[in-house]
């Protein structure tokens, strides 16, 4: 008796709540750096308070998600990213410095997604297959129609990963942490959200190599 395959055009693009993490995922990604900065500005500049409160929210956070039944690697991925930042910050006592490992992250991001597009090796390109369950090394390279969308999507990555950069670093330089709060969390989850959901229309209804479903895409980490 034949089954009848579900379909493959998403309404959606596949793994985006994952990677945004749902609401608690939102709240990750601005809460603890919107506590640091009000700490530390209603502190008079204490790092190590600030640091302290940031942490602690995300101390709270990280117990929201394991008691929702999530793995303990996904539940610590958020709170050892603050518990870094907030380090770093407290220890040389410049609030600025919550912020460089997010502006470390983007740059490293942006410069691999860029090599990769120079080099034909779109770093979408192995996202997609892997998430459709091929082999990332597989024979796609050689497809250039779904080389060449691709490396449009990748090229998605690259503006809002050096977008950041050219934002937030100049913020950075000057010594404005309310300012660089306020970019942090207007440029993290909400336009990663926008870059995925504009690399799924890249990709959609393109054939992925080695299958029959048409590729889809998810985006990579939402470094901040």
């Amino acid at each position: 008796m034949a089954t009848t395959e579900p379909s493959s055009q998403p309404t959606a693009p596949p793994g985006l709540a994952e990677a945004i993490g749902g609401p608690l995922g939102v709240a990750e990604s601005a809460l603890p750096a919107a506590a640091f900065v009000a700490a530390s500005t209603a502190s008079g500049g204490d790092t190590t308070l600030a640091a302290i409160v940031a942490v602690g929210l995300a101390l709270l956070l990280t117990l929201a998600r394991l008691a929702r039944g999530q793995t303990v690697q996904y539940a610590l991925s958020g709170l050892i990213g603050v518990a870094f930042a907030a380090f770093i910050a407290a220890r040389t006592g410049k609030a600025e410095n919550f912020f460089l490992p997010g502006l470390l992250a983007n740059a490293a991001y942006g410069s691999v997604f860029a090599v990769s597009i120079v080099v034909r090796r779109p770093i979408v390109g192995y996202l997609t297959m892997v998430l459709h369950g091929h082999p990332p090394t597989g024979p796609w390279r050689e497809d250039s129609v779904f080389v060449k969308a691709a490396t449009r999507a990748s090229w998605v990555f690259v503006v809002v990963f050096l977008g950041r950069l050219a934002v937030q670093l100049p913020l950075y330089l000057a010594d404005a942490l309310v300012a660089l709060g306020v970019a942090r969390v207007a440029m993290g989850l909400p336009l990663f959200a926008l870059a995925s959901w504009l690399a799924w229309l890249l990709l959609r209804g393109i054939p992925v190599p080695g299958g029959h479903a048409p590729a889809t895409a998810s985006g990579p980490p939402a470094a901040t």
